[in-house]
């Protein structure tokens, strides 16, 4: 069965911020958009070109209103010292949530249990704390920011405009497809 329209599971865990210690729970998630993004594990190779590539995209997750999230097995300690000691986590302004229990990584469904780290699964989730958006990709795959960015603006635009959906390689601003039965065999 797909996480997809469903509602992400109850949890709390501890993450590294802007300096400080905080804690994020499913309540901290729901009431805006967010975009939940798991990855194997701290001080790694693909990790940092991702989480720096969704640092350089921050900004633009902000203006639309969406907190950016990053996940690992590592405790919120290590991704402290990991942050501390790498240029390209530098650069990360979002919350980076430990999940040494794994709740989470199973919680979404992309634990590896053998190995005891998450798949790349990414996740965007509606303010009412629903799935609907779900990536998973092996571990030697890693994911561009700016087509998260844009799966994000589309999950909002469909989000605020019943009865229409987003084509592929959708962008904001054009056009759209309202689904009915004159349409059918006519794309």
């Amino acid at each position: 069965m797909s996480l997809i329209n469903t509602v992400i599971k109850p949890f709390k865990a501890q993450a590294y911020h802007n300096g400080k210690f905080v804690e994020v729970s499913d309540a901290t998630l729901k009431g805006k958009w967010s975009v939940v993004v798991f990855y194997p594990a701290d001080f790694t190779f693909v990790c940092p070109t991702e989480l720096e590539d969704l640092a350089d995209h921050y900004a633009e997750f902000q203006k639309l209103g969406v907190e950016v999230y990053g996940v690992s097995t590592d405790t919120h300690f290590a991704h402290k010292a990991w942050h501390d000691t790498s240029e390209a986590i530098k650069k990360v302004q979002y919350p980076l949530v430990g999940d040494p229990t794994a709740t989470l990584s199973r919680n979404f469904e992309v634990l590896i249990e053998e190995e005891g780290l998450a798949l790349r699964g990414t996740f965007v989730i509606n303010p009412e704390g629903v799935i609907k958006v779900l990536e998973v990709h092996d571990n030697g795959i890693g994911r561009d920011a700016s087509e998260l960015l844009r799966k994000v603006k589309a999950a909002q635009y469909v989000a605020s405009h019943p009865g229409e959906v987003c084509p592929a390689k959708w962008q904001e601003g054009a056009q759209t497809l309202k689904p009915s039965l004159d349409l059918v065999g006519k794309i």
